[in-house]
């Protein structure tokens, strides 16, 4: 199994900035499709964004779509998630995640978490 650990995540104002990042090992990364879901107090969790082993395909959530931008750094054994234009909304515990395909992000192995508060 891969190991995932997040960072980057904090507490911004509205209409801020955040870049999260999360660090593989274990295995071969390029191996992996790579998502990022949230989870807000008290709500289900829900897909953010995902992208494809070679980094040439990605997908979005229509909440953050224009405004959030998943990227990989293979070299680095590395997936990151730049958020701009923060809403309140946005607020939750970010999981960075690691599976052979997209079909399965949801079964593969997760990070910890990592908290962003976005203040109003």
């Amino acid at each position: 199994q891969v190991q995932l650990v997040e960072s980057g995540g904090g507490l911004v104002q509205t209409g801020g900035s955040l870049r999260l990042s999360c660090a593989a090992s274990g295995r071969t990364f390029s191996n992996y499709a790579m998502g990022w879901f949230r989870q807000a107090p008290g709500k289900e969790r829900e897909f953010v964004a995902a992208i494809s082993r070679a980094g040439t395909s990605t997908y979005y959530a229509d909440s953050v779509k224009g405004r959030f931008t998943i990227s990989r750094d293979n070299a680095k054994n590395t997936v990151y998630l730049q958020m701009n234009s923060l809403k309140p909304e946005d607020t939750a515990v970010y999981y960075c995640v690691a599976a052979p395909n997209f079909a399965t992000l949801e079964s593969g192995s997760w990070g910890q978490g990592t908290q962003v508060t976005v203040s109003s």
